[in-house]
């Protein structure tokens, strides 16, 4: 994932070499292989000459299936980070029931009764170290990502549309962070 602020500006400057030499200047950038998959083709649809309004119809569908698909994975790890610990505590009963169905046999005592304690410490490990942080940061990189494509989407909107950088800039510092903001033109 790229970095927002690097993002911003890198966008303006294709929004200006646009506007100076014509969209056609950006298709050499639609091959090279850092380009991210929103970037390649909203360029795509901006030499390809797309009407500004379906360039922002396909790209806003694009962008909202992509945070879909991200936030039902994070739902998923969600979920599973909540049963995890109950999936502990049901080990432990089935420990429990290995403890009291040996009771005759008080060397088998010891193994059940730690197979019942490792597993609520696994389910807890499990769901709260591991499952939990992950749903979290896919959530955090799905917001990141769709500030990223949403810039990507503004400037091709705006190429299409054959506007002056300044007006994107405005544009574009209405969805960033206000730390991030630019002031190019200031």
């Amino acid at each position: 994932m790229a970095d927002i602020a690097d993002v911003s500006g890198y966008v303006l400057q294709m929004a200006e070499a646009a506007r100076r030499n014509g969209p056609l200047t950006l298709q050499p950038l639609m091959k090279d292989k850092g380009v991210e998959p929103l970037q390649a083709r909203a360029i795509e649809l901006v030499v390809d000459g797309i009407a500004a309004e379906d360039v922002e119809r396909i790209l806003r569908t694009e962008i909202e299936a992509q945070q879909a698909r991200s936030r039902h994975g994070a739902a998923v790890l969600r979920r599973a980070s909540e049963v995890a610990p109950a999936m502990g505590l049901i080990g432990t009963l089935v420990g429990l029931v290995q403890m009291l169905g040996n009771l005759q046999d008080p060397s088998a005592i010891g193994p059940a009764m730690a197979i019942s304690l490792l597993t609520t410490f696994y389910g807890a490990l499990v769901g709260n170290m591991a499952l939990a942080p992950l749903a979290g940061k896919l959530e955090r990189n799905t917001d990141a990502q769709a500030i990223v494509d949403t810039l990507f989407m503004l400037g091709a909107i705006s190429i299409a549309r054959q506007e002056n950088p300044r007006r994107l800039e405005m544009m574009m510092n209405t969805v960033l962070p206000p730390e991030l903001r630019l002031n190019h033109y200031d």
